[in-house]
């Protein structure tokens, strides 16, 4: 039937909001019902947002209906999530992390590179013009769809590839669904076949362990306290964002955000008196851990429950291929080169769990497979460093420069 005969229900803000509370509650009482989901670490917001997709694409197949669902909570969720990353980095930890943020970030240099490869040959065996399959490469999975957005003009303008965006957008969808499903069982696999000991610190810098999800000890001046410094890394967010941008770097907002974390808790550390009344760590701590983690699920369940999966359609059987062979790729790489080469511990293991989202999905994707591992084997502090500066600040730099090489 033609697009004139669609029908589109757009639901506000508000009930998008809710039905995404509504996902992620139906998404934990699964997982605590559901040991496999517990053993291989699927992130809660998985089984919610991809059952809400289904469910709205399966609509759209039978009724021509086509729901469109409000998503600007989704970006303000995601700002007080990595408000909390950086209010729990330690400038020590930083410094630690030197070294193995280095590696990580050469890894996946390499990775994107094999990742372009990879696309643009099985669009040349396709009969396409090869420089199409970037867009199932290293622009729609390492770099999302705010990046495949950004190059398809000059993919249609400039190259002639007219489906670039409808590609990219897919591509996108099928990467963040996989990256989502991959790194729990990934994780599970190198500590059982590897034989490598958890962690045995079992107080999470984001969210709760399943057993102490429901018994989780606040109190209400640690998370007002919580809540006010963490609406302060944003507001201070937006200065480093608009500094970053004066020497002439384009970078997500949610870096800016991250450093104001950071900065905050560095000069918290150094300058915090005695009587601790206006930063307590020990009362606030529980209550960042409880606002990050729900900051986390929800922005998932929200990307998740957006996918228009009905943009797979004419070109399925090419999407499925490619994706499919990345993902092989990426679970290859982790297991025989990312996992020796971050040290073989249990860090190293975290962050092999979030390698998927870094090379399919997005930063929020490799944490969220991160956090899903740390609550079922213990803490990885270091991790949860490395991964999101690596992901959210040196990666989009190198992409920009890969993309640009070969698109020509």
């Amino acid at each position: 039937m033609g697009d004139d005969l669609i029908t589109v229900w757009q639901l506000p803000v508000l009930p998008s909001l809710t039905l995404a509370i509504l996902l992620l509650f139906l998404g934990k009482a699964l997982t605590r019902r559901s040991r496999w989901l517990q053993r291989n670490s699927i992130p809660d917001a998985l089984t919610g947002g991809a059952l809400c997709a289904m469910f709205v694409a399966l609509l759209h197949l039978v009724t021509d209906i086509q729901v469109s669902l409000s998503l600007q909570a989704r970006d303000i969720l995601l700002l007080y999530f990595f408000a909390a990353i950086g209010l729990n980095t330690r400038v020590r930890t930083l410094a630690n992390g030197g070294r193995p943020m280095l590696v990580l970030l050469v890894l996946a240099t390499v990775f994107m590179l094999l990742q372009n490869g990879l696309g643009m040959g099985v669009a040349g065996l396709w009969g396409m013009d090869a420089r199409a399959g970037l867009m199932t490469g290293s622009i729609a999975l390492t770099g999302g769809v705010g990046t495949t957005l950004a190059w398809t003009p000059h993919f249609v303008d400039t190259l002639g590839i007219t489906q670039a965006a409808e590609l990219g957008l897919a591509a996108n969808m099928l990467g963040l669904l996989a990256a989502c499903s991959i790194g729990g069982p990934i994780a599970r696999w190198l500590i059982v076949q590897r034989r490598v000991p958890p962690s045995r610190d079992r107080e999470l810098e984001i969210g709760a362990t399943h057993r102490q999800e429901l018994r989780l000890q606040l109190d209400y001046w640690g998370v007002l306290l919580a809540l006010f410094w963490l609406n302060l890394a944003l507001m201070l967010g937006e200065g480093v964002s608009w500094l970053i941008s004066l020497g002439g770097l384009n970078l997500p907002q949610f870096v800016g955000v991250l450093m104001a974390g950071i900065i905050i808790r560095g000069l918290a550390d150094v300058f915090d008196t005695p009587a601790g009344h206006v930063w307590h760590w020990a009362s606030m701590q529980p209550g960042i851990a409880l606002l990050s983690d729900i900051a986390l699920g929800l922005f998932l369940v929200m990307a998740l429950m957006g996918l228009q999966l009905w943009m797979l359609d004419g070109h399925l059987l090419f999407l499925l291929t490619v994706i499919g062979l990345q993902v092989l790729m990426v679970v290859l790489y982790t297991v025989y080169i990312v996992f020796p080469a971050m040290g073989r511990d249990y860090e190293a293991v975290v962050v092999c769990a979030g390698f998927g989202g870094i090379t399919l999905g997005s930063t929020a994707t490799a944490v969220a497979n991160m956090t899903a591992v740390s609550r079922a084997w213990g803490n990885a502090p270091r991790a949860f460093i490395i991964v999101p500066l690596v992901c959210g600040f040196f990666i989009d730099l190198v992409n920009a420069l890969v993309i640009g090489l070969l698109a020509g």
